[in-house]
C-alpha cells in the first residue's frame, strides 16, 4: 500500500476521486489537497481532503477497515496541515464516527443529530476560550475602575444581605451579528439588549463573504455605539459555522444541512463562547422575511436557555435592514441611505461606491483599446486580472480617505498626499510596478474626501442643510466646490502623463491635465457627462456606460491617448466618438476596439472620468 496525492481541481483527479467518494456514500466536496491509499493493483481503497485546516471526505472501502489504514490516513492529512501552517485540525463527521476519531486524538467541539465537529492540534478552541476569558475580566477591571462609587452604593442599599454571600454575578449578554454594513437597525437592538444586562458583548461575524470586509464591519459598529458605556465589541469566533463552511457531502438528505449547520453553530457557543464570557442571555432581532434566519431564531430558543428577541426597528413601514442600505447602495440613493445608517457608516459606504465604480468601469466591456473582460487593448503591461488586483488594492485607501474626509474641518493636503502616496505605492506593489489606476487614485481619491465631508456636514446639522438645499443639484454645487478647495492645495505636477502632454502641445493648445480638471471642479463632468449618464441609467439602457465612455471622449483632452500618440490622433479620437455615440452599436464599437489597440490608442484619462462620473452618480441626492 501506498499514499497518492491527488489534485481534485484537476478533470481526471478529480472523477477518481468522486468514483471512490460515491461508491463509499459520500459526495464531492470543496477542498484543495486529497490523500489516497491504493492497494497493490493501483486501487484506491481509502482517501481523505484538505480544505485548509479541515478534513474533508474521508472513507475507508468496507473490506479495508479494521487495518489501521484510518490510522494513517488521518496522520498523513494532520501531518500534511501541519506543514501549510495549520497548528490545529478540524473535521466534521458523522456522529457514529466520533469514537473513531477520538481514538485519534480528537477531541469533541459541537454536535448535531446529523453531526459532530472535532478537533486535534495545539491551542485552538482553548485559545479562543482564553482570549474570551481575558476580555471579559478586562471589562470587569475597567468596569471597578470607572463605577466605583455606584458599586458602594449598591452595597450600602443591600443592607440586607452580607456582601460576602452576595455571590451572583452580573449579567452578561451577547449580540453576535455580521453587519453588512452596520445600520441604524443594529445599534438600536445593540441599544435596547444594553438596558437589560449590566455588560452586553457585540460579536462581529468573522467571517469573509461579505460585501464589507470583517475589519470594516467591526469597525462600524465600534464607531457606531461608542456612546454606550457598558457596550464591548470583540472579535467574531474563528468557530463560527456557517452554510459557506458546514460540509454537506456525509449527510444522506441535503435538506438536513441548513439545520445541521445552525444547531453546531449553536452548540460551539453554548459550550464554549457563552462561558468564556460568563454570558447568560442571547439577544436577537425579530426576522419578518429572510427564511433561514428565522429558522436559526427558532432553533436558538430550542438550544440555549435564555433567548430575548427585540424588534426591528422599522422607517417608513419596512424594517431597517442591511439589504436595504445595498440596495440602495446599487441605486445610488444616497438619501435613502442617509435614513437607514448611523454618520459613522456613511464613511464606509462612500469608499464601496468609489470601488464599485472603478469596478464597473473594468467590467464594461468591450472598450476601445482599454483593458476589459475581452482583451488588454492596447496594453502590453496590463490584463483584467492585474486590473482586479489594483482595484482591490486601492479599496482600504479610499477608506482612509474617507475617514479623513469625515471631519468637522477639510483636512490637510499633507493628510490626503501621504495617504494617496501610501496607496500609490501599495498598487504598484501589486501590479509589480505597472501604473494601472494612478490617475484614477488621484480624481477618484479627492472625490472621496470631499463626498465624505459633505456627508459630515448633512450629518451635524440635516434638517437646515437639506432645507437650505434645492434636492441633488445643490448637493452637486457644494461636492463641486469642495473638490475644487481640495485639489487647488495641490501644486503643479512633473513627470505626469498629463504635464508631458503639455509639453507635447508646445504652447499650441490648452490641453488640460488631471490637475487643471480637479481644480475647476470637472466642470464637464458636473455639467454634461453626468446629466448624459443618469438619463441613459433613467432609460434602462444596457449601453449605458459604453456610452457615457463615449460621450466623454467627445469632450476630453485625454492626456494618455497625447502622451502615447499625438494630437492630431487624440483629437480624431474626439470626432470617431462622437461619429460612433451618433449611431452606436456594439458591432463598431468593437470594430474601435480592434482599431485603437493596432494604433496604439488607449482613452486612459476617459476611462477614469467614466469611473468618477459612476461615482459622483452614485453618491448624488
Amino acid at each position: 500500500m501506498e499514499i497518492q496525492t491527488l489534485n481534485p481541481t484537476t478533470p481526471r483527479q478529480r472523477q477518481r476521486i468522486e468514483a471512490f467518494l460515491k461508491r463509499n456514500g459520500l459526495r464531492f466536496d470543496d477542498m484543495h489537497y486529497y490523500a489516497a491509499i491504493t492497494d497493490d493493483d493501483g486501487e484506491m481503497i481509502a482517501g481523505g481532503g484538505l480544505k485548509g485546516n479541515v478534513i474533508k471526505c474521508v472513507a475507508v472501502d468496507d473490506a479495508h477497515k479494521g487495518e489501521a489504514i484510518a490510522n494513517t490516513l488521518i496522520s498523513h492529512l494532520i501531518a500534511h496541515a501541519n506543514e501549510e501552517g495549520h497548528s490545529n485540525v478540524m473535521l466534521f463527521t458523522k456522529p457514529k464516527n466520533r469514537q473513531l476519531f477520538e481514538s485519534l486524538s480528537f477531541r469533541l467541539l459541537a454536535e448535531a443529530p446529523e453531526a459532530v465537529l472535532m478537533e486535534t492540534g495545539i491551542g485552538g478552541i482553548y485559545n479562543t476560550v482564553e482570549a474570551l476569558k481575558k476580555i471579559k475580566e478586562e471589562g470587569e477591571v475597567c468596569k471597578e475602575n470607572n463605577q466605583e462609587c455606584k458599586k458602594e452604593e449598591k452595597t450600602n442599599l443591600n443592607t440586607s444581605t452580607p456582601q460576602h454571600l452576595n455571590t451572583t454575578p452580573p449579567r452578561r449578554g451577547v449580540v453576535v451579528m455580521n453587519c453588512n454594513p452596520f445600520t441604524l437597525g443594529h445599534r438600536y437592538l445593540i441599544e435596547q439588549a444594553a438596558k437589560q444586562v449590566e455588560r452586553l458583548f457585540v460579536m462581529v461575524v468573522r467571517e469573509d463573504c461579505s460585501l464589507f470586509a470583517y475589519a470594516e464591519r467591526k469597525a462600524m459598529v465600534e464607531q457606531g455605539v461608542a456612546h454606550l458605556e457598558n457596550v464591548t465589541v470583540i472579535d467574531g469566533s474563528e468557530y463560527a459555522i456557517s452554510q459557506a463552511t458546514f460540509p454537506t457531502y456525509f449527510l444522506k438528505r441535503l435538506d438536513d444541512a441548513a439545520d445541521t449547520q445552525m444547531l453546531l453553530d449553536l452548540d460551539l457557543f453554548r459550550r464554549h463562547i457563552a462561558p468564556a464570557l460568563g454570558a447568560t442571555v442571547r439577544f436577537v432581532g425579530t426576522e419578518p422575511t429572510d427564511r433561514l434566519t428565522r429558522r436559526y431564531n427558532q432553533l436558538m430558543h430550542e438550544v440555549l436557555a435564555d433567548v430575548r428577541e427585540i424588534v426591528r426597528l422599522e422607517k417608513e413601514g419596512n424594517a431597517v435592514s442591511a439589504s436595504r442600505v445595498r440596495k440602495a447602495m446599487e441605486q445610488g440613493d444616497m438619501s435613502t441611505i442617509r435614513q437607514l445608517v448611523p454618520p459613522t457608516t456613511l464613511p464606509y459606504i462612500i469608499a464601496h461606491l468609489a470601488t464599485q465604480a472603478l469596478q464597473a468601469e473594468l467590467d464594461t466591456t468591450p472598450k476601445p483599446g482599454l483593458v476589459d473582460k475581452d482583451n488588454n487593448g492596447a496594453h502590453r503591461d496590463m490584463d483584467y486580472a492585474l486590473m482586479q488586483r489594483s482595484i482591490n488594492t486601492l479599496h482600504p485607501y479610499f477608506v482612509k480617505l474617507a475617514l479623513l474626509g469625515c471631519a468637522d474641518a477639510l483636512p490637510s493636503h499633507t493628510a490626503i498626499r501621504d495617504a494617496g502616496i501610501e496607496a500609490e505605492k501599495a498598487m504598484l506593489s501589486a501590479t509589480n510596478g505597472v501604473n494601472t489606476h494612478k490617475g484614477a487614485l488621484f480624481s477618484m481619491g479627492l472625490a472621496v474626501v470631499a463626498a465624505a465631508h459633505e456627508e459630515r456636514k448633512i450629518a451635524a446639522n440635516e434638517e437646515q442643510i437639506l432645507k437650505e438645499r434645492n434636492g441633488g443639484e445643490d448637493v452637486l454645487v457644494s461636492l463641486q466646490t469642495t473638490i475644487k478647495a481640495l485639489a487647488a492645495s495641490f501644486p503643479d505636477t512633473n513627470g505626469t502623463h498629463g504635464s508631458k502632454a503639455k509639453l507635447l502641445s508646445k504652447g499650441t493648445t490648452a490641453i488640460k491635465g488631471a490637475l487643471d480638471n480637479a481644480r475647476e471642479g470637472y466642470e464637464m463632468l458636473f455639467a454634461e457627462w453626468l446629466p448624459f449618464y443618469i438619463e441613459r441609467r433613467k432609460e434602462h439602457d444596457a449601453y449605458t456606460l459604453h456610452k457615457t465612455l463615449l460621450r466623454i471622449m467627445c469632450d476630453l483632452d485625454d492626456t494618455n491617448v497625447i502622451y502615447r500618440t499625438d494630437l492630431a490622433t487624440a483629437e480624431e479620437v474626439k470626432q470617431e466618438a462622437r461619429a460612433l455615440l451618433d449611431s452606436f452599436s456594439k458591432a463598431a464599437l468593437k470594430d474601435m476596439d480592434r482599431h485603437y489597440t493596432t494604433r496604439n490608442i488607449s482613452p486612459g484619462g476617459a476611462a477614469d472620468m467614466l469611473s468618477l462620473t459612476v461615482f459622483i452618480g452614485s453618491i448624488q441626492t
